[in-house]
């Protein structure tokens, strides 16, 4: 079938709607000539607006400078991930990150392609914490109760029997009467944020604000703001608003995946920690700061280091006081502690009476690799008390994506036919009587075997709570 060009153009235009970015093309004179749905609900326009006209009638606060499409026009090379603000006709701020390509025919530029995400919400929202944070940070009382809420944990609160874990709460006890920075690594779910609190909690500085914050959660573009502030006119729709530096003047500053900050940003951030002076954006005077900061990784800092996305100049300032947290897999003798305190956690909090688990999840809890640590084991057993109506975890209560990385880990070891089909024995036999609260005829019938078989097996494998 051949397709004229209206219907090719139609076709195209189809699939272009249906894409759930904003894009928008424009000829060489800057005219546009193609703008989707998306991007119109992005700007807060009319498609009818835009179309046909040229760029910066339609958004008059850019210029040939500071639009990406136009810039493109221009240097005839594209531009990948730009942050760009402007106001659209009606004077609203929108925030974009955009990918701009040049197009060419017979290596001639007939115009530009714009593919944008829209961050004005996200921004808003940043700013409304930055702004909710700074009212509580000017009401002592306040801001109290924001430093309890968000560092709520004690160095006491880390429960290990584990030897370097121990060494590791002492060193912190030292270290947290000093300001020093402090880099705290350890693969996701070993409690890294649970320990900079702690330290925090252990310092002269418990009764001021301690504010945490992801750096991969925030988008580049507006990380540098949210943490060094703004100054009004610096951009469009920018005001004066302090920082996260400023806001936990006096306390303390957690940097959770500084790995995923910029390296400029990086740049930045080790110029603060050098003179202790921050700078907000479009602002050339500096604010002197007290904020200790603490940051964490979940991946080897030297390494980072080596494929260039830690400075290895910020490395080395950050790196004064470091903390590796083990992985549980490296301190199985707090598995059990463990446990027995989320067991407690999720009685209180679910209104249950359970008081242990059954010996083949103690033995399938200390064989499993914990790829997910301690995060993964409260989640298993938070998991588990949702299922459990007696006192006792056994095997069925455990969730499934638990019991297939088990299952597959055990199906690639051949063990013993008769000490393997004795463990299953058993399992069954304990989860029949557990359903049945240890009625021993009703178990019976529920495995399928005369009343007397089942009697001999709970006495052969001495079960506790047979008659």
């Amino acid at each position: 079938m051949i397709y004229n060009r209206s219907e090719t153009t139609g076709m195209l235009e189809a699939i272009l709607d249906s894409i759930d970015e904003a894009i928008h093309v424009v000829d060489e004179n800057g005219v546009t000539i193609y703008y989707n749905k998306v991007a119109a609900s992005h700007d807060g326009l009319a498609m009818g607006e835009v179309v046909g006209k040229h760029l910066l009638e339609v958004f008059p606060s850019l210029c040939e400078q500071t639009s990406t499409l136009l810039k493109v026009i221009s240097i005839k090379k594209p531009i990948y991930n730009q942050h760009q603000t402007y106001q659209n006709l009606r004077g609203e701020v929108v925030d974009t990150v955009n990918t701009t390509i040049p197009i060419f025919s017979d290596e001639k530029i007939i115009g530009a392609v714009e593919i944008a995400r829209n961050l004005t919400k996200v921004k808003k929202l940043s700013e409304k914490l930055l702004d909710l944070e700074a009212r509580i940070h000017t009401n002592k009382k306040q801001k109290l109760q924001l430093h309890n809420e968000n560092a709520k944990f004690q160095l006491t609160d880390i429960i290990t029997a584990n030897k370097h874990m121990e060494q590791l709460k002492e060193a912190a006890l030292k270290v947290a009467a000093t300001p020093s920075p402090i880099l705290v690594c350890g693969e996701t779910g070993t409690g890294k944020e649970l320990f900079v609190q702690a330290i925090h909690n252990s310092s002269p500085r418990r009764e001021e604000p301690f504010i945490a914050q992801n750096c991969a959660a925030i988008p580049s573009s507006l990380l540098e703001g949210i943490l060094f502030g703004t100054t009004k006119g610096s951009f469009t729709g920018a005001v004066d608003r302090a920082g996260l530096f400023e806001l936990a003047h006096g306390g303390t500053l957690f940097l959770d995946e500084i790995n995923s900050m910029p390296l400029d940003l990086q740049a930045k951030l080790l110029r603060a920690l050098e003179d202790g002076v921050i700078r907000r954006v479009g602002n050339t005077n500096g604010y002197s700061v007290n904020t200790r900061v603490i940051v964490a990784m979940n991946e080897d800092p030297l390494h980072c280091v080596k494929e260039e996305v830690l400075r290895e100049d910020l490395y080395y300032r950050i790196n004064v006081v470091s903390f590796h947290l083990p992985p549980l897999r490296d301190r199985k003798e707090d598995i059990a502690l463990l446990t027995s305190h989320f067991i407690k956690k999720y009685n209180y909090k679910f209104q249950k009476l359970v008081t242990t688990i059954n010996d083949d999840v103690s033995e399938l809890f200390h064989s499993y690799h914990w790829p997910g640590n301690v995060r993964e084991l409260e989640h298993i057993i938070e998991a588990a008390m949702n299922m459990v109506d007696n006192d006792t975890i056994t095997y069925n209560h455990l969730p499934d994506y638990f019991l297939k990385r088990v299952n597959t880990k055990a199906s690639n070891k051949i063990q013993p036919l008769k000490e393997t089909m004795e463990k299953t024995e058993i399992r069954l036999i304990q989860s029949a009587l557990s359903e049945t609260n240890w009625n021993i005829k009703e178990a019976a019938k529920l495995l399928c075997i005369p009343r007397q078989t089942l009697q001999y097996k709970i006495s052969k494998y001495n079960l506790k709570g047979a008659e």
